[in-house]
């Protein structure tokens, strides 16, 4: 007699979440292998932290944001990034108005989570509207075209995934734009060194100005007085919007509170490991240790 085969806890997770036909249940599940292969520490957390019902259509709302960067980001001529990105915006719009099943499992998958969840769709579709902010990026020349940038790509980007976690109320939108803000820019810091090694500077010309550092200090990863202060302002300024991002996580329900103030939480890490790290920044980023980000998520478990 052969033994009991009890489900898996992703069978289960999809069982919850309503996910009950086959084909559609591979789609997710090619979902969730995206997510496990570029972002497991984001999988993990969701997996222990997000409500069952919920992590299917938090993992294809992750991969949707991960194919995006990927077509936006990736090392083709822009031109050709232009386009690939067109085809894209063409097939998930066509599906969030209901065209017939797609070929691409994660437009599939997509289309369904949205039809469970409309303000999903709401969200996708409004950040497809600003999507191409990052794809024409040529640097900020003031802090105000750094915040545009943050209006325009960023929060329409972190309101995709947050409006699977809660409501987007007022507040909570606000709540949002400052723990973006802070996010984007403590993410600009720790990738200071990559994104330079892409010819992408990402401190306001005014900002450099103001504190007497080039290009070129950077470029060359100086140690200097001036390379310090910089760095200094940069994460002040990104931890004072993470502080006020903070009241983000009384502002969602008691369910998805203990993944809110894990994502809170590890930005706290990698800011404090940024200080840390001080000039080296400039010849690689920084995450935070694995030891420090584990004892997050178990307490965070717990609470759960």
């Amino acid at each position: 007699m052969s033994p009991l085969r009890l489900p898996s806890r992703w069978t289960r997770t999809l069982d919850a979440s309503g996910v009950t036909e086959p084909a559609l249940r591979a789609d997710y599940g090619a979902q969730r292998g995206a997510v496990l292969r570029f972002k497991p520490e984001a999988y993990l957390a969701v997996r222990l932290l997000v409500p069952s019902e919920l992590v299917p259509h938090v993992v294809v709302a992750t991969a949707f944001m991960h194919r995006t960067d990927d077509l936006l980001d990736s090392a083709e001529p822009v031109a050709r990034r232009r386009e690939a990105f067109g085809g894209w915006e063409r097939a998930v719009r066509a599906a969030l108005a209901g065209a017939p099943a797609s070929e691409d499992p994660l437009v599939r998958a997509l289309a369904h989570s949205c039809a469970v969840l409309p303000p999903l769709g709401e969200h996708i579709a409004a950040f497809l509207d600003t999507a191409l902010t990052d794809l024409d990026f040529d640097g900020f020349a003031t802090e105000a075209d750094y915040q545009a940038y943050v209006d325009a790509y960023s929060l329409p980007a972190v309101l995709v995934v947050a409006s699977v976690l809660a409501p987007v109320t007022a507040p909570m939108r606000a709540a949002c734009r400052a723990w973006i803000d802070g996010g984007q820019r403590l993410d600009f810091v720790t990738d200071l060194a990559e994104d330079l090694a892409a010819d992408r500077l990402t401190i306001p010309q005014e900002t450099l100005k103001a504190f007497s550092v080039t290009r070129e200090d950077l470029v060359a990863a100086r140690d200097t007085e001036e390379v310090r202060a910089l760095l200094t302002h940069l994460l002040d300024l990104s931890e004072a919007s993470l502080a006020e991002g903070r009241a983000l996580a009384e502002l969602t329900p008691p369910a998805t509170r203990p993944m809110v103030r894990a994502m809170l939480g590890l930005d706290d890490l990698t800011a404090r490991a940024a200080r840390a790290k001080g000039p080296a920044l400039l010849r690689g980023g920084v995450r935070p240790s694995v030891p420090s980000a584990l004892r997050l998520l178990l307490r965070e478990l717990a609470a759960r």
